[in-house]
């Protein structure tokens, strides 16, 4: 090519390449050259502000509360039991979930349950319980009433309620709770005498009761779905 033929316009092209790899490097901060493996021209990436907290966790530690963290679920499971991680799972699937709110409104659950099933009040238990455990209760309310029976019972205190287990399986939350009582109960036959129990002496009694609710729901209440006496 001799002198006569050179286009000015190389020189502009090339003064517009140039200035696109220095906005390039400025803007992301990463080399543009072709030379080299992939992984050495990108380099190391860079993060703006601080790391967001892993999608799905409601307990993401931070300098200013991961102390408070520690502590969530302190008073209401032993740390690092199945109680306590699945207590992580619902409150990451339900970020409206209260620990202590669940386990006061379980507590209020049981002593009603309790009582209204001595009393015979199905339509209390009818919206407490799951349909497959009013049935049951249903059944042995029944029973009494062929035979003439009656029941008495009052819970004299709650003496612990603490989260035994709990886990959330296909978008359904179940929270199983070690109640610590004292109850007095009595149930008497036909003639009104008592057949068993003693309504004037109160028994410890230890119950492992699963209450669960679809996270997913709007409807926010919890029923018992299982019951189970440990002694």
């Amino acid at each position: 090519m001799s002198g006569s033929d050179f286009d000015p316009s190389i020189l502009v092209f090339a003064a517009l390449a140039a200035f696109v790899v220095w906005k390039l490097w400025s803007v992301l901060g990463v080399r543009v050259d072709r030379e080299g493996p992939a992984s050495d021209r990108a380099g190391p990436a860079r993060r703006i502000g601080p790391a967001p907290a892993p999608q799905g966790s409601a307990f993401a530690p931070s300098p200013a509360n991961g102390a408070l963290d520690a502590d969530r679920w302190k008073g209401l499971a032993e740390s690092g039991s199945n109680g306590w991680r699945g207590l992580d799972q619902i409150a990451a699937s339900d970020r409206g979930f209260s620990g202590p709110a669940f386990v006061e409104g379980a507590k209020k659950a049981y002593e009603m349950i309790v009582e209204a099933f001595a009393r015979g009040d199905r339509d209390t238990l009818r919206n407490l319980l799951s349909t497959e455990v009013f049935d049951s209760f249903s059944g042995e309310i029944a029973g009494r009433e062929q035979r003439g029976e009656t029941a008495e019972a009052h819970v004299v205190s709650i003496d612990s309620a603490t989260v035994e287990d709990a886990k959330v399986e296909l978008r359904k939350a179940q929270i199983t709770i070690r109640f610590v009582a004292k109850l007095q109960s009595v149930r008497r036959d036909s003639a009104g005498a008592a057949i068993e129990g003693d309504s004037a002496s109160p028994l410890e009694i230890v119950d492992l009761w699963t209450f669960a609710r679809d996270v997913a729901s709007r409807d926010p209440n919890w029923k018992l779905v299982a019951t189970e006496t440990v002694h």
